[in-house]
């Protein structure tokens, strides 16, 4: 079983006074991540919610190597991002709206590329094009340069681009974001394979319909704070994930005052 296990991530960012003025604070600097712990194991999906700057994608970047946590770390089975984080990239898979394609190239040849700086053999990297091209509609614009594409058909090209190595670990921060109703679906669709086939998914999003639909466990981060961890169906405790959300984020909200 693969397991992720967030360990006390923390990550301070420092604040220039242009910030500072626009934020209405007088702190240097400012805790986006605070101590966050989750698990997250194969065959399941895992939500992380959260209203914007709440510290949703810090985390997944430092999930991600992207960025090193100031404090903790993110064990994927027992390796540590934090000691061995070329290691954990050679297994996992993280798509961001943050990381744009070359636009002058087309998603034949960036999937080519990939391929290859992944070592994929030439014949299963030809196999999983045809399945993830077919799967996303891209033949049709397979030789376009990506400059000429919309946001849409960008995404679904990063998408199939993070998942060419076939790797154990899945993470996707705002995976719909730009997507048509229908492209949106197929996104969905594509996390759930992805979870029937035993990966570990974890997911970040403002979207409660995309984690109702996906997700079997999530957690609600505010203010850089963990304040909730359940399966769904705990969280929700019959109502809406919205409304589960408004109640805990209020509830905190007033606690904080105190």
């Amino acid at each position: 079983m693969e397991i992720l296990k967030a360990e006390n991530l923390t990550k301070v960012f420092a604040i220039s006074e242009k910030q500072r003025r626009a934020l209405g604070i007088t702190n240097k600097k400012i805790t986006a991540v605070d101590n966050v712990s989750f698990i997250a194991q194969s065959g399941e999906v895992f939500g992380l919610i959260g209203p914007n700057g709440a510290g949703k994608t810090t985390t997944m970047r430092m999930l991600a190597t992207l960025i090193a946590p100031d404090s903790g770390d993110a064990v994927y089975n027992d390796i540590s991002a934090v000691n061995s984080p070329e290691k954990v990239r050679s297994q996992l898979a993280f798509l961001t709206t943050d990381l744009k394609p070359d636009v002058k190239s087309t998603p034949n040849i960036m999937f080519d590329f990939f391929a290859e700086l992944y070592h994929v053999p030439k014949d299963v990297a030809e196999k999983r094009k045809k399945d993830l091209f077919d799967k996303f509609g891209i033949n049709k614009f397979a030789d376009t340069v990506i400059s000429k594409l919309s946001q849409g058909q960008r995404q679904k090209v990063s998408l199939v681009i993070s998942v060419i190595h076939d790797p154990k670990f899945v993470i996707f921060d705002e995976p719909t974001n730009g997507l048509d109703i229908i492209a949106t679906r197929e996104v969905r669709e594509f996390i759930l394979n992805m979870k029937k086939a035993g990966k570990c998914v974890i997911i970040s999003t403002h979207l409660f319909d995309l984690v109702e639909k996906v997700c079997d466990r999530a957690a609600m981060i505010i203010d850089g704070k963990i304040v909730v961890n359940d399966t769904l169906d705990n969280l929700m405790h019959g109502c809406s994930l919205e409304e589960a959300f408004y109640d805990i984020y209020i509830s905190y909200k007033k606690s904080d005052e105190v």
